[in-house]
């Protein structure tokens, strides 16, 4: 069963080395390029929405080195980024969001234009436009005042009528897994949503106990990864928490435990991914409708990268995911598609990011190369010519 696309299209503009992008999402996507290449910086401009939502966009792009680190740097010196998302909830809605923020003078930084635009499946539309602090359109009836250091969607995430699209953008989870923070006793929280380090692990693991089926999938997953581990446990340490492995060990009748401090960066990275990609299935409260993840074969052995795909695919019906990759032995399954690769290429500091280009579409349609081969071959390259069917309603706006 193929998975909903939560995202179903990305547009940056100016966006740290990315001058431009505009590339379709599906239920799993692999973000692939050499090291350096930009993939992070596409992933961080969907993490900076949930961030800015979560927090504040003060807070958000304060976190990242403030206006002039976000905002690409070039000889032409733009002044402004922007990011907007179309996106579509299950049978409920559709829509877009889309802001541009842009650097002042003097210091700091100011909201020039956001909206948002939600259709229900039911009928009706909810939508508002904000330039520089002033509401231009909205179909509430009376909606709240806009200010130029903020996101008006977190003062509408009140109403009915964008409550969820709030909600949902806010909830999506972006990991670049710490073993370090993963092997330190941890503070006990709700368990509700992994942290982006991992640094929360044990609750969220405390928390699948009450999804027995959910974390069997995950124990099974990690013992096919790891030889003789057999579970994974939440565990007090006094006032703190720690996860604890079950594992055999040869000439052993039964099998030993092990605290996270004693594992190995590979094993707590692999636990790391299955709870990142699994915790979806909770519960419909807390799922989680997008998950981005960071190079998830670091520190793993390559016969490792079958159980990985396994994985993403199995966790792809559920939620939607994009995980970012050199790795050619991740991506070396025929079964892979070539509408589920994003290439990645860097040309004098500017990040180009699409779609695989028609030789490398032809080359995987005619199964004479995985992705992986033509990764190994250097000949994973994005279309220069690609040019996307959906056409922005803010395409008509010129950037200053």
């Amino acid at each position: 069963m193929a998975g909903t696309a939560f995202i179903t299209r990305v547009i940056l503009r100016n966006y740290r080395s990315i001058k431009f992008c505009d590339v379709p999402l599906r239920s799993l996507n692999y973000l692939v390029g050499p090291n350096g290449a930009g993939k992070s910086n596409f992933l961080d401009g969907l993490r900076f929405i949930a961030d800015s939502l979560n927090t504040t966009l003060e807070n958000a792009i304060r976190s990242r080195g403030g206006i002039s680190a976000v905002r690409r740097r070039s000889n032409g010196h733009p002044t402004h980024f922007s990011i907007e998302v179309s996106f579509r909830h299950e049978n409920n809605y559709s829509g877009i969001y889309k802001f541009e923020i842009v650097a002042k003078k003097s210091a700091g930084f100011e909201v020039r234009s956001e909206e948002c635009r939600v259709t229900s499946f039911f009928g009706g539309d909810s939508f508002y436009r904000v330039e520089n602090g002033v509401v231009k359109s909205t179909n509430l009836k009376t909606p709240p005042t806009a200010a130029l250091d903020r996101l008006y969607l977190v003062s509408v995430s009140g109403t009915p009528d964008f409550r969820d699209i709030y909600s949902q953008l806010s909830k999506m989870g972006f990991y670049n897994l710490n073993p370090d923070a993963i092997r330190e006793l941890q503070s006990p929280d709700a368990g509700e949503k992994l942290s982006r380090d991992g640094g929360n692990i044990s609750s969220v693991v405390r928390a699948l106990d009450q999804y027995p089926v959910v974390k069997g999938r995950i124990q099974e997953f990690l013992s096919q990864i790891v030889s003789g581990v057999e579970s994974v446990h939440c565990r007090s340490v006094g006032p703190k928490e720690t996860i604890e492995f079950k594992q055999q060990i040869q000439g052993s009748r039964h099998p030993w435990n092990f605290y996270a401090e004693n594992m190995s960066d590979g094993t707590l990275r692999s636990v790391g991914f299955l709870v990142a990609l699994f915790q979806t299935r909770m519960g419909k409260e807390s799922k989680i409708p997008f998950i981005g993840i960071e190079e998830p074969e670091v520190a793993l052995h390559p016969g490792a990268a079958g159980v990985l795909r396994d994985a993403l695919n199995e966790a792809s019906e559920f939620t939607q995911i994009l995980v970012t990759s050199h790795s050619p032995d991740l991506l070396d399954d025929s079964s892979i598609s070539s509408e589920a690769i994003l290439a990645v290429r860097s040309e004098k500091g500017i990040t180009s990011i699409a779609p695989i280009d028609i030789a490398g579409r032809t080359a995987m349609r005619d199964r004479l190369y995985t992705a992986g081969d033509l990764l190994r071959l250097d000949q994973l390259m994005p279309d220069p010519d690609y040019a996307p069917n959906q056409i922005s309603m803010f395409d008509d706006e010129e950037s200053a």
